[in-house]
This record gives structure tokens, sequence and C-alpha cells, in this order.
């Protein structure tokens, strides 16, 4: 007798069979025969109490990254404006067109048109090398680009005093010629190209991994030089990536106060800049000068952030676009 046709004879409370018999052998009295239990999304209530669930979960986490967002990120901001406010904004207005603020003011400005001018060229060249050609020591000089991440501005000022400083390692060989970095605005450069140098480089070889050398290697072999291949090419496909990359070292530059305090010395007229001023004004207790550079800072700032999140818009539509050109040319 088939075993289906056996199991539904046991189940048959006709025939007087108490026991039946699964397929795996066990055998169950007729009052305890395994029930299958409906899963929970199948349950009529599970719906609801998932959604519930859900929309509480949902709340919770919000209100926890909000709130942790706006004690960190807009409450000191709002505390900026609101003791700006309460000092007056003539006062704070005078302190700020004061002749040692708009020179620091200026200061700042030309460090980071500098720093922005040679990351944009050193990395854009530094990217083309790391992700373009092999070479020995390929992966170590890729590590020390992402140097300036991890270690202390500060740290970062006193290896140079030492390297450049009056004592330093290459101080005979800048006596020499006659150059002086330590305490000047060339020092100050140097600091500021040091903390910056990770952000184009690492934007520009991104791009350069994801459009990879389909295009470059279609030039070649249409005669290109590697210099028109390059302004030709390979400039047009990272424009966006470097725009970004620069405009994430501009905000770091703008902002940097531990390497350009060591390696300047903070002196008013000379090497003082806005961040600097900060922080001088602040010991002066001259608070109007201190509060009114902290929010014209904060002002470029958001700018600069208004700006980057137009490039990195740019950036996610280009990439979109190069997706969408290597498919169509994929579909036969």
């Amino acid at each position: 007798m088939p075993k289906a046709d056996r199991l539904r004879r046991l189940e048959s409370p006709a025939e007087g069979l108490t026991l039946i018999e699964a397929e795996s052998g066990e055998r169950f009295s007729i009052g305890e025969a395994p029930q299958r239990v409906a899963p929970l999304s199948m349950t009529p209530a599970a719906p609801e109490r998932v959604e519930r669930e859900r929309a509480v979960g949902k709340v919770v986490l919000l209100v926890l990254v909000l709130g942790y967002l706006g004690f960190v990120l807009l409450a000191p901001l709002g505390s900026l404006l609101l003791a700006t406010w309460e000092l007056g904004m003539a006062e704070v207005l005078k302190a700020v067109s004061e002749p040692l603020a708009l020179d620091a003011l200026a200061t700042s400005g030309l460090l980071v048109l500098a720093a922005v001018g040679v990351n944009a060229v050193v990395g854009t060249f530094g990217a083309v090398a790391l992700v373009r050609h092999r070479f020995f020591g390929r992966s170590f000089v890729n590590a020390l680009c992402d140097l300036p991440l991890a270690v202390s501005p500060v740290m970062i000022g006193l290896a140079f005093i030492l390297l450049v400083g009056r004592d330093g390692v290459m101080s005979p060989v800048l006596d020499a010629i006659g150059l002086k970095l330590v305490f000047t605005f060339w020092g100050m450069l140097l600091a500021t190209l040091f903390v910056t140098l990770p952000y184009t480089v690492r934007e520009v070889a991104y791009v350069l991994e994801e459009i990879g050398t389909d295009e470059e290697e279609a030039a070649i072999t249409l005669g290109a030089s590697p210099w028109q291949t390059f302004f030709r090419v390979t400039l047009p496909n990272v424009r966006v990536a470097l725009g970004y990359g620069v405009l994430m070292a501009a905000a770091r530059c703008l902002g940097e106060f531990g390497a350009v305090l060591v390696l300047g010395g903070s002196i008013s007229g000379q090497t003082q800049t806005a961040t600097t001023f900060i922080h001088d004004s602040i010991e002066e207790r001259h608070l109007p000068a201190a509060y009114g550079m902290a929010v014209l800072l904060a002002v470029c700032s958001v700018v600069l952030l208004l700006s980057l999140e137009w490039m990195k818009q740019r950036q996610a539509a280009a990439r979109h676009r190069s997706r969408s050109a290597t498919e169509d040319e994929a579909t036969p």
C-alpha cells in the first residue's frame, strides 16, 4: 500500500487507529500530531506589530541622530551667533575691519589660493601616477598620501621646524641660499600643503580607477600623444573630482591652526592667519574681534559646503553618464 494511503488511513478515526506515522518514522498519538505554526509574517497581527515596531525604531533613530548632530554641530554655531549678536553687530564689524584683522584674513586667503593651486597640479599628476602606472614602492607611496590624515598638525609643525629651522637638518643648505622658512609665509604654506595633500589625490584617483583606461587607450591608438591624451581625455573626465578635491583642500586650509601656529608663530601683520587671530584675540580678551572673525570663517565654510554639495551632485551625474555610456557600448 502506498505510504500516502497508509497515512490517510492512520489519520482516519473511523478505523479505530490511535497512532499516526510521519515520514521521518516517528509516531504520534492522533491528538498529539505536530501542528505547523504559521510564520510570524503570516499571522494576522504580525504586519501591524512589525509596522508599529519599525515606526517606533525610526522615530528613536531620528531623534538620536538629529539630537547628536544638533548638539555637536548646530548648538555651537548657534551659541556663537547668539554671543556675537549680544556684543553688538556694530562693534563686531568695527573689530573685524581693523588692519590686523584684515591682514590675518588676507594671509589666510593667500594660503588658500596657493595651496589650492599646488594641490590641483600635484594632486592630479600624483593620482595619475598611482593609478595608471606600476612602479617599485607604489603601495608605500600610496600609504604615504594618507599620512597627513593620521598625524597631528602640531606635530607636523614641530617636525618641519626640526627639518628647516635654525638648527634643523637642512639649515646649512637653506642658509647657503639665503632662504628662511620658519616664521614666514613660505613655512606656513609648506605646512598647509602637507595637511591638504590627500584630498585632491584621493578624489582624482578614485575616479580614475572607476572610469578605466578604455578612452585613453583609444586615443593613443588613434595617434594621440601622452600629453594630448591627458589634456583631451583624462583631464575632462576627472574635472569634477578635481574640483571636489580642491574645494575640500580649501576648506581644510582655511581652518588649519596647529601647523601654521607652530611654523608661523602668529606674528601680527606678518604670519597671523584668521584662525590664529581668533586664538590671540581670545587670549587678549578682545571678544568682538574673535567672535566676528569666527562668524566670518563660519560663513566661508558654509559657502564651501554648499559648493561641495553642488560638486558632489555633478560628480554623481558624471558617473551615471559614464556607466550609461559603458552599458550602451556593451549592448550589441
